[in-house]
């Protein structure tokens, strides 16, 4: 509680959290307002029968569920940042661009994933207006209209990738992170008041049970974040001069979820891509557009289906992107060169194989419970009877890790000044 207290009593910090809860702010502002020509009506309908749009929307930052100006929102920097990432596996120089070249090398790819946010926030944005325009959605007035629409949204996502950067700066929480965070809890209110208008003295058992998975799964998500398989690291002895260098021990941290919510996107983007597709080839052949759409369609009404799949591309997704951010090989070199090893495992090729095994073996309960995260609601909904009662995992992963992390950062910035206070 002191603690809590001190945040607010140390000016530098409190300013930064008032500046963070403005630019939140600003980007909910956006989120309300529309682009026009929305059928309002059509829109529910539709965002409450597809629960991909749904997930979506939570990767928008919540401003998916209007069609607002920024109802993209961080969404394209985020398959930028997944592309950029997947092209240091093909391309050896954007390897070592983010991996070897330090802050400067990471400060360029950051810069490349900005410029790709652009073309890929025009893309989504008319794939996403034709989708709806069909439905009976949104109504153009001709191609000035829709080429307007277009601007604007990929504007509005340029606009939410800039007040992301604003917020990190403040190092109080990840920008793009907390602006996802934000549009989740702005649905909180909604949420309960759906929830006590639905609720009948009958239904007490339902509601009380559905409370208890909630909470169980915040504790679940909160043991999958902070878990990590701690790897001994000793250092050999060195002579320098008349200095002896080395002698200590410590160890590696190899978390379990390694790779985060990314999974979850990877997914999310593979089952919304035949949708696009769909669309894009409308210009083509209206015939080969219908026969993709009604494919699609039947494979997304097929709960099973579905949700066997879905569960398999996070789960094959989890150890993809693993494999990308966790490289065995440049562990091991790094560790060799600054001297330290694994006690009763040979450095090099060895080590890197050792690496290789654990981290595997770790990934696997990450990803099972990622997977299972993302089906949750499918598993939910049947078992409560009621609607409204659905638990989005996804959801709440994103609620729980982005918390976690801005209270790490937030207790260091307190720790760096009582330091200052004892100088």
């Amino acid at each position: 509680m002191n603690r809590f207290l001190q945040i607010f009593q140390i000016k530098d910090i409190r300013n930064k959290i008032l500046i963070v809860s403005g630019l939140l702010v600003v980007f909910r502002i956006l989120a309300a307002i529309p682009i026009p020509g929305i059928d309002v009506l059509k829109l529910r309908e539709y965002f409450g029968n597809n629960q991909l749009l749904g997930f979506l929307n939570i990767f928008s930052g919540g401003g998916l569920d209007n069609l607002s100006v920024v109802m993209l929102g961080v969404g394209p920097y985020i398959t930028a940042t997944i592309i950029m990432q997947l092209l240091t596996m093909i391309f050896p120089k954007m390897k070592q661009m983010y991996h070897e070249e330090g802050a400067q090398g990471k400060a360029k790819f950051n810069r490349y994933s900005r410029m790709l946010t652009v073309p890929l926030a025009a893309i989504q944005s008319y794939a996403f207006l034709n989708i709806l325009a069909n439905q009976g959605i949104v109504s153009h007035s001709g191609a000035i209209g829709l080429i307007t629409n277009v601007l604007t949204i990929t504007a509005g996502s340029v606009i939410a990738l800039w007040l992301g950067e604003l917020i990190t700066e403040q190092k109080i929480g990840n920008g793009v992170s907390l602006i996802i965070l934000a549009g989740i809890v702005t649905g909180v209110p909604t949420f309960l008041r759906q929830a006590s208008a639905t609720f009948t003295p009958s239904q007490l058992p339902t509601y009380l049970g559905f409370v208890v998975i909630a909470v169980l799964l915040v504790a679940g998500i909160v043991f999958l974040n902070e878990g990590e398989r701690k790897v001994p690291i000793a250092y050999a002895r060195r002579v320098r001069g008349t200095k002896l260098y080395g002698g200590s021990s410590s160890y590696l941290p190899l978390k379990v979820n390694q790779a985060g919510m990314i999974p979850l996107i990877f997914a999310i983007s593979v089952l919304l891509f035949p949708q696009f597709l769909g669309q894009i080839l409308s210009v083509f052949s209206v015939d080969l557009s219908i026969k993709v759409t009604n494919l699609v369609n039947a494979f997304l009404n097929n709960q099973l289906i579905y949700g066997t799949f879905y569960f398999f591309l996070v789960f094959i997704f989890t150890y993809f992107y693993t494999k990308i951010t966790f490289d065995p090989n440049e562990i091991s070199k790094n560790l060799q060169r600054s001297g330290g090893f694994i006690p009763g495992i040979r450095p090099g090729e060895n080590t890197s194989s050792y690496f290789s095994k654990t981290i595997n073996r770790t990934t696997f309960f990450g990803a099972t419970f990622l997977g299972l995260i993302a089906i949750l609601p499918l598993i939910i909904q049947p078992l409560t009877g009621i609607a409204i009662l659905n638990i989005s995992g996804t959801a709440i992963l994103i609620v729980v890790s982005v918390a976690l992390e801005t209270m790490r950062q937030v207790s260091s910035q307190l720790t760096v000044r009582e330091y200052e206070g004892i100088e």
